[in-house]
């Protein structure tokens, strides 16, 4: 599977929200080893993309500030 393109063109929410989202998907697929990825060819990023557009995964920013 390819990066889908369509989905993010058509896209009409914040992009940083759904740039984040898919990044930190990434991260987790890699971390646990997903066996999903292996089927995608090793494309982990556009995997987790898919995952988020498809709303698959579920996401939200935690817009509270940082504790010090």
């Amino acid at each position: 599977m390819i990066f889908p393109l369509e989905e993010l063109i058509e896209y009409n929410g914040n992009m940083y929200e759904i740039t984040s989202a898919a990044s930190r998907r990434s991260y987790q697929l890699s971390m646990i080893r997903d066996p999903e990825i292996e089927d995608n060819d090793g494309k982990v990023v556009s995997l987790a993309a898919r995952q988020v557009f498809q709303k698959e995964v579920e996401f939200r920013l935690d817009h509270s500030a940082p504790e010090e």
